[in-house]
């Protein structure tokens, strides 16, 4: 066994405790009500409301109201600063929703801006903790959003390094950092995303697992996906929920090309039970039948039949 699969098994074995206790601190910061708490992303609000010739972000008050219309219970901002939690938080309190978890892009490869993005993520992580958000959903941004360029070996041993860092130190202020990646993570036989695990703790950086760009990045592999479940699955502390039928985002969360059902009982088997949060969206080639409140309707009931096992 080579030194790189020495260590993968090395830390899927160390993860099972650690992880599990990460698991039921989250779970202990929440209420027992006996059902399933599913968020919404914004990205797919602001994704229907565009197709709709509408900005979601314009008129945010309006926005949460059509969110809690749809019987979610959580909303998970993608926040730039503290401003943006300072602006949610009576927001979100007026229309009857939970932020557990938020969503932040960070500039992490390069070694002169490292230092600025940590400082930005840990300021706003504190303002979300006072407001009760747990889990800190951290993407690092690629050289250019929608690009072909990769990153190079220095630069993900820069970025490994600051991801284990800020979570480490989000640890420490009781939160949870969960690494999440797109597709492009998934190209050349997948090393940003597999060094992001392999070169950081796990008691410093759990996962969300955004299965279907897992499954896309891969090739469209269900394969790939559950292999990835095999490899860190006692890491994963949050999923991200979209599907797709014949390879094409369907509008809203249900049965096609992954089988969520087998990834609930996997997961269910670590004796995790992640945060659930929304993220069906349109994209070129999906139907045009339903607005964002029916899609969440639909899928959050999907969501609370597949992932009831999780229920609080």
């Amino acid at each position: 066994m080579n030194s790189c699969s020495t260590r993968r098994a090395f830390l899927i074995r160390s993860t099972i405790g650690g992880l599990s206790l990460l698991a039921a601190r989250a779970a202990r910061s929440q209420a027992h009500t006996g059902r399933l708490h599913v968020a919404a992303s914004q990205w797919p609000w602001t994704q229907f409301c565009r197709r709709e010739g509408r900005d979601f972000l314009a008129d945010l008050d309006a926005g949460l109201a059509e969110v809690a219309r749809c019987g979610v219970q959580g909303y998970e901002p993608g926040v730039s600063g503290p401003e943006d939690v300072l602006r949610l938080v009576p927001l979100l309190k007026k229309h009857g929703l939970e932020m557990r978890s938020l969503y932040m892009n960070s500039l992490l490869h390069k070694a002169d801006e490292v230092e600025k993005s940590i400082a930005a993520i840990l300021a706003t992580a504190e303002k979300a903790r006072t407001a009760g958000a747990r889990i800190i959903v951290i993407n690092p941004s690629p050289i250019r959003w929608g690009g072909p360029e990769d990153k190079d070996d220095a630069q993900l041993a820069v970025q490994a390094a600051a991801l284990d860092r800020l979570g480490a130190r989000l640890r420490d202020a009781g939160l949870t950092l969960a690494y999440h990646n797109h597709d492009a993570e998934m190209r050349n036989a997948a090393r940003e995303f597999h060094h992001m695990m392999l070169a950081t703790e796990p008691r410093n950086v759990t996962l969300c697992l955004d299965a279907h760009w897992i499954y896309r990045g891969a090739g469209n592999s269900s394969v790939a996906l559950f292999d990835v479940v095999k490899l860190y699955g006692p890491r994963v502390t949050e999923l991200h929920l979209r599907q797709s039928v014949d390879r094409t985002w369907t509008e809203a969360f249900g049965d096609g090309d992954i089988d969520y059902r087998a990834l609930a009982k996997r997961l269910g088997s670590l004796g995790l039970k992640p945060h659930i949060v929304l993220e069906q969206a349109p994209e070129k080639g999906s139907s045009a039948r339903m607005d964002a409140v029916e899609s969440h309707r639909r899928g959050s009931a999907y969501a609370a039949d597949v992932f009831r096992a999780f229920a609080e």
